[in-house]
């Protein structure tokens, strides 16, 4: 076999990670003095740089993750600069910037701990049945976490929102990962794991309708009576305090149910979101008079 050449033996030295030992050795110093200067100089200045690398690679990917988000939240069609879409967000910025660091600095410091020649065997496996550990024991927390996510994503429902999700009915008060904050209109204040629920029903999203069943009498020609009520509904949506709240002219859908003397009349009016409840309100005190048993 003939002489191995210059190349091939930094490859084997670079290979073996033997490279800077083997430099200092060449410039003159010897076997101890090379792995002093080598342990003492090269090895922290390589520990120092992974961590510097680590540091500027977070900063990087927090920095592009906010951007993204950013960018998918003002191309959402539902979405404008309002304190809740900000408030969504940002969780979610935060949410993935930290995932993205904790991965970075996980790999950080494997690299570390194999350069101070520590073994990772032991350190992965107890890793791994801690994982599995706390991966039974929080299965509800993750749960919890990950529907919450969904929920800031799909923008189900934000601060500000009057929502019904099951048993619970209020306006939200707080979203974040874990739990949802509600308040009722009783004033008592419910935390809704997010991992609970199931379906949700959002009355302020887009529009609502306000919907209103009068009980009118027959006797005296029912036609004319509807269309007095007509008539009162939409003088009532004329008015300045309402014009601003009504989106379309009110229907009257007709007889819902009827009794010996009276026809209930269903009317219905198109809202801003969460402004149907005190404009229904309105429609019965300003129809109370036509009525023969007002119904609230």
């Amino acid at each position: 076999m003939g002489p191995v050449g210059p190349s091939v033996t930094v490859l084997a030295a670079t290979e073996n990670g033997d490279y800077f030992h083997d430099l200092l050795t060449k410039l003159g110093l010897n076997d101890f003095g090379a792995r002093t200067v080598e342990a003492l100089v090269w090895r922290p200045l390589k520990i120092v740089l992974i961590l510097v690398a680590a540091t500027v690679l977070s900063r990087l990917a927090a920095r592009w993750i906010a951007k993204s988000v950013r960018s998918l939240h003002l191309r959402a069609p539902l979405l404008g600069a309002s304190a809740r879409a900000e408030q969504r967000a940002t969780t979610i910025c935060d949410v993935l910037s930290s995932a993205a660091r904790v991965v970075i600095w996980a790999i950080a410091v494997l690299i570390v701990f194999d350069l101070l020649d520590i073994n990772l065997a032991p350190l992965l496996a107890g890793a791994g049945i801690a994982g599995i550990a706390l991966g039974f024991g929080a299965q509800s927390v993750v749960k919890d976490v990950i529907s919450g996510l969904f929920i800031l994503i799909e923008d189900q429902y934000g601060v500000g929102d009057v929502v019904d999700l099951g048993d619970t009915v209020g306006t939200v008060e707080e979203v974040n990962l874990r739990v949802t904050r509600l308040r009722s209109v009783d004033g008592e204040v419910w935390f809704v794991p997010n991992g609970e629920v199931r379906k949700v029903g959002n009355a302020s999203l887009g529009w609502n309708r306000a919907v209103v069943d009068v009980p009118l009498p027959i006797t005296g020609g029912l036609a004319s009576t509807i269309e007095r009520v007509r008539g009162e509904v939409k003088a009532l949506c004329a008015e300045d305090r309402w014009r601003d709240v009504v989106d379309g002219e009110p229907e009257v859908w007709g007889v819902e149910a009827l009794t010996a003397d009276t026809a209930t009349v269903r009317i219905s009016v198109r809202t801003q979101p969460q402004q149907q409840a005190a404009l229904a309100r309105a429609m019965r005190e300003r129809l109370a008079g036509l009525v023969l048993r007002p119904k609230y």
